[in-house]
């Protein structure tokens, strides 16, 4: 059993249908946003109790509940066989894979604009990973609960599966050979972001088909990872949507590398 807590968690675990919702605690306190949620629960058939904000506070371990705290089944997480068996959202399938992200503010935002940037799946490892935890959902704004979500045991054997499967791996980094809006993400990919302040593995990094960089303009060499994880996705989204005749091949014409070349 989970706890979800914050309205917007609440909100989309019921109307994702993901997982079941034992029961849904109410302040008493009520407001016309915790009223829409009773009735979305009643609509649902979701059991609803009514509490008091101390309550809530104890089971959500933070007083930034906003009234509302949720009991949920543990998420079932997918494979990547099934991420691939899935249509794209748009003409081609865009992944995120995830290669150590532990900060779960980070992970939440980045779940947040996967969801909005409509990726069709996202990729993470089992350990050195945050958890998609509480925190991640309240911070992702509920969007953790609509995103596929595959756990893997090992990053790199799964980007070279997804290879397998005629899916381009491009990697973010600081010193990479093209800069993002010179890159055509109108083809089957998975971009690949590194952790906090390290960036991506070398084992990693030499998995990748293309290296990006995001340029510039100021004092410090790079963004944060979630941040910088929001402007390629939202380019890509920009060209998938913007772009009648999807490319075959990216622009980069670069020989492809596998694991230990």
């Amino acid at each position: 059993m989970e706890v979800l807590y914050g309205l917007h968690p609440v909100e989309e675990a019921i109307r994702s249908g993901a997982r079941r919702l034992d029961y849904v605690l109410v302040s008493r306190e009520r407001s016309a946003r915790l009223d829409r949620l009773v009735e979305l629960c009643k609509a649902a058939n979701v059991r609803i109790s009514l509490t008091d904000k101390a309550q809530l506070t104890r089971l959500a371990q933070t007083d930034a509940h906003q009234g509302a705290v949720a009991a949920v089944r543990e998420r079932q997480f997918l494979t990547i066989e099934d991420l691939l068996a899935a249509p794209p959202r748009f003409t081609r399938k865009f992944f995120l894979a995830l290669d150590g992200i532990e900060d779960p503010h980070n992970l939440g935002a980045l779940l947040r604009s996967a969801d909005g940037a409509g990726l069709d799946g996202v990729l993470l490892p089992e350990r050195r990973a945050a958890p998609v935890s509480a925190v991640v959902a309240k911070v992702s704004a509920g969007a953790s609960e609509h995103v596929p979500i595959a756990r893997v045991v090992n990053i790199t054997r799964s980007l070279e599966q997804l290879k397998k499967a005629n899916v381009w791996v491009i990697g973010l980094d600081e010193h990479g050979a093209h800069n993002y809006t010179d890159f055509d993400f109108n083809i089957d990919c998975v971009l690949v972001l590194g952790a906090e302040g390290s960036g991506l593995h070398d084992l990693v990094k030499k998995t990748c088909d293309h290296l990006l960089r995001i340029p510039m303009a100021g004092s410090v060499a790079s963004l944060n990872v979630s941040v910088a994880g929001a402007v390629v996705m939202y380019e890509a989204l920009r060209q998938r949507t913007h772009t009648s005749t999807p490319a075959p091949t990216p622009k980069p014409a670069k020989p492809r590398k596998g694991l230990g070349s």
